[in-house]
């Protein structure tokens, strides 16, 4: 078997999959794993997966750039916001994360609502300007253009005088295996200081995003009140034996 078609048998093992082992492959094709891993790692700079220990996942959609993932699952993303929104009790304090879905999810929010939401990301900042109810409190930082949100030393100074009930955060991938993941080490970092600021955290993740993974870990399972999703695959179903809360969207 030619290389190219070595690896168009990889895709699409992994699109039917959801995963490739590179042990398994090898042994099928009866060729060496550090061919399989050249490959995968070939893949991999191509964009077109995700490596991790022992082969490859899907590669998240949500590591496009920001303008482009403003018209991925549209559907999907506003299901997740509506029931993310009614997460938000008047006259509480939640943290929205950046990113196209917590965008929704301020675009979601009642006219009327009175809150506090905090926000390191610019977007969902001005998204609020409608809602003469909520106070809002932009954290500064250096931006992060991929995800259009501050990052970096002062933001997360910043965030340690926020005491919130909620945190509505956005990830790159779900998967069971590989857990929560974004693209980038100083936005997981800034996730996680977020989410050491709320009392519950509920991840916000359109089907797109469930089976795909990405860098860098953002938090374990344990650490999340639950996952909102309109997905309803294998992926969904082996979070729930799991343990982990899926609220439905």
């Amino acid at each position: 078997m030619l290389v190219g078609e070595r690896r168009e048998l990889l895709l699409a093992r992994l699109a039917a999959d959801g995963k490739v082992m590179a042990k398994d492959v090898a042994a099928e094709l009866g060729v060496s794993e550090d061919s399989i891993r050249r490959d995968l790692r070939d893949l991999a700079a191509a964009g077109l997966c995700q490596r991790v220990y022992g082969g490859a996942l899907p590669v998240s959609p949500a590591v496009a750039d920001y303008a482009s993932r403003t018209s991925i699952a549209v559907g999907g993303k506003d299901r997740v916001a509506a029931v993310a929104a009614a997460l938000i009790r008047p006259g509480s304090t939640v943290i929205l994360d950046g990113g196209t879905t917590t965008l929704a999810v301020a675009k979601a929010l009642p006219e009327d609502l009175e809150a506090t939401v905090v926000t390191h990301s610019p977007t969902v900042a001005v998204a609020l300007l409608g809602h003469p109810g909520v106070e809002v409190f932009l954290l500064g930082g250096r931006l992060f253009r991929h995800s259009a949100v501050t990052c970096g030393a002062a933001a997360a100074e910043a965030a340690q005088s926020i005491s919130a009930e909620v945190y509505l955060l956005g990830v790159t991938g779900v998967h069971p295996e590989a857990g929560l993941t974004t693209g980038d080490a100083d936005e997981a970092a800034m996730k996680r200081t977020l989410a050491r600021r709320a009392a519950d955290t509920y991840v916000l993740a359109s089907a797109e995003k469930l089976g795909a993974a990405s860098r860098f870990t953002v938090l374990p399972f344990g650490d999340v009140a639950g996952i909102i999703t309109d997905a309803d695959d294998q992926n969904v179903q082996e979070l729930a034996r799991q343990g982990v809360a899926i609220l439905r969207a």
